[in-house]
């Protein structure tokens, strides 16, 4: 048995994208809301959906390696997006680009539409937990 394990409903349609549940045993990390935006600068860099969200999901990289960790162990993403239509419209290349950066696992993730965020020009921010196996 692994220290991070999928959870799945018997007789649920099969998720896309993201996990129903994850059950996990380890050291916890907990990331705060990254946005696309250059970290060293603090500019964000580009008005594109899909260009925002694959630099913060650069930025949660970073922070696991920086923790020791990898994008297999995060447990939970939580996203804010500013616009649900942009978003909608770029789930292809966010998919991609999601795949690139943080690969083929998906954890429990919701997706909240809000109607703004701190930094005005950011699109989106993701909120990440990771849990590590000890």
């Amino acid at each position: 048995m692994t220290d991070i394990d999928v959870i799945q409903p018997d007789g649920w349609l099969a998720p896309r994208g993201y996990a129903n549940g994850i059950s996990a045993r380890g050291r916890v990390i907990s990331i705060a809301g990254q946005i696309g935006w250059n970290p060293t600068t603090g500019v964000i860099e580009s008005s594109d959906f899909a260009r925002q969200t694959a630099q913060a999901l650069r930025n949660i990289v970073t922070v696991l390696a920086r923790a020791n960790a990898r994008p297999e162990h995060l447990v939970r993403m939580t996203w804010f997006v500013t616009d649900r239509q942009a978003y909608v419209d770029a789930r292809v290349r966010i998919g991609d680009a999601y795949r690139e950066i943080i690969g083929r696992h998906y954890p429990a993730m919701s997706v909240i539409i809000v109607c703004g965020l701190v930094e005005a020009d950011a699109l989106v921010e993701i909120e990440a937990t990771a849990v590590v196996p000890e």
